[in-house]
């Protein structure tokens, strides 16, 4: 009777650790996979799997069959050309070996996945999942944790937001109530997981060198900054006193509010900002890039649109009035002065963005020497 005893690599973590090709046939060749492993990854549990096929194979040859150790592997690729390389790999042991039986050894839920796969193929005596018996131990555990509070990073990361966590919400408790302390807590750590998760810390941490550098090379976009953060605390300034007025309105309307006083301000805040790295570019490479041109008209269009759905909501729920167009007289022609309403103040708006960003394209290619592409009619 003739045995095939395969391990399986779904991942494809072997090739990548020790750069060997799968399939890999025979006693010798195995053996030394196992070795080049574990030298690789001592801590890798595909180690244990490779010693447990040729472990298994070894007891099969003592009790007289015909016993044949393989290791098959998938790609990095994706889980469908993973499993279809492992298909091929089958395959070609089968048509190699032609045994009677095979038996699977893994060490994962993952790789396990791939029997059925197998048994499409041949028939399949046994599924040997190998455990590392250390990984349940208390032991690994306490080898863990050890490892984990030697690492200054993690520490500050982890056990200083917990710690603080801990301190703080019995106190806020006792102070401002149960409620106040989850939702004041629940803020603070949502900030800070923002903070690490978006890179803030690795920014301000360069902010310093940045500002040096831009000061000693005469940067234009220094004096920008600094500009544009002052319009953006105006403009949050001004957002607060249009939403003071409205202490009895829903949330919905506070924040409509907020946005109608403050776009013109931020608007204007990243317009600055953006006209100084304009300037900057202009003054490093002496040239004009679209992307560079194209800013700040795309800013003030974006104003313009957030601007007009803002005044929208407000102005359906009667917190501002209408918007009136002005008289209009150009020689025999007159037109009086009318209210739009909330529909057509919309409309106005979007249209008014639509077309600054239009003349931004045209203005941001002339500038750039570039032409917009020509595009043949359809038949």
């Amino acid at each position: 009777m003739s045995t095939l005893v395969v391990t399986v690599d779904r991942g494809d973590d072997i090739r990548r650790k020790v750069g060997v090709e799968a399939p890999v046939v025979g006693w010798e060749a195995v053996s030394d996979l196992a070795t080049e492993v574990g030298l690789a990854d001592p801590e890798d549990s595909r180690v244990n799997c490779l010693l447990e096929a040729l472990r298994v194979t070894r007891d099969l040859r003592e009790e007289g069959e015909e016993a044949t150790v393989a290791v098959a592997s998938g790609t990095a690729e994706g889980v469908v050309a993973a499993d279809r390389a492992v298909a091929r790999q089958i395959d070609e042991l089968v048509d190699e070996h032609d045994p009677e039986s095979v038996i699977v050894v893994i060490d994962s839920a993952e790789d396990e996945r791939l029997v059925p796969i197998i048994e499409s193929r041949v028939r399949v005596d046994s599924v040997d999942r190998v455990v590392v018996r250390q990984a349940h131990d208390l032991e690994s555990t306490y080898y863990l944790l050890k490892q984990f509070l030697a690492d200054e990073e993690l520490r500050g990361t982890i056990l200083v937001p917990i710690g603080l966590t801990l301190v703080t919400f019995p106190i806020l408790s006792m102070l401002a109530g149960t409620a106040v302390a989850v939702a004041a807590i629940t803020a603070v750590l949502g900030g800070f997981f923002l903070y690490k998760g978006l890179g803030v810390d690795d920014y301000l941490e360069d902010l310093p060198s940045q500002a040096r550098d831009a000061f000693y090379s005469g940067r234009v976009s220094i004096v920008t900054y600094v500009v544009a953060a002052g319009l953006a605390l105006i403009g949050i300034f001004a957002g607060v006193l249009g939403v003071s007025g409205l202490a009895a309105a829903g949330v919905i309307i506070s924040s409509m509010a907020f946005v109608f006083h403050s776009v013109p301000w931020l608007a204007l805040s990243a317009m600055t900002a953006s006209t100084g790295r304009l300037f900057d570019e202009v003054i490093r490479s002496e040239e004009l890039s679209n992307a560079y041109l194209n800013l700040p008209f795309g800013i003030i269009a974006t104003g313009i649109v957030i601007r007009g759905f803002s005044a929208y909501f407000l102005q359906r729920a009667g917190a501002i009035g209408p918007m009136v167009t002005p008289e209009l007289r150009i020689g025999a022609f007159a037109m009086n002065s009318f209210p739009l309403t909330a529909e057509e103040r919309l409309a106005v708006f979007v249209v008014g963005g639509v077309l600054v960003s239009l003349v931004g394209v045209r203005i941001a290619a002339y500038l750039s020497g570039t032409s917009l592409p020509d595009h043949e009619p359809i038949d």
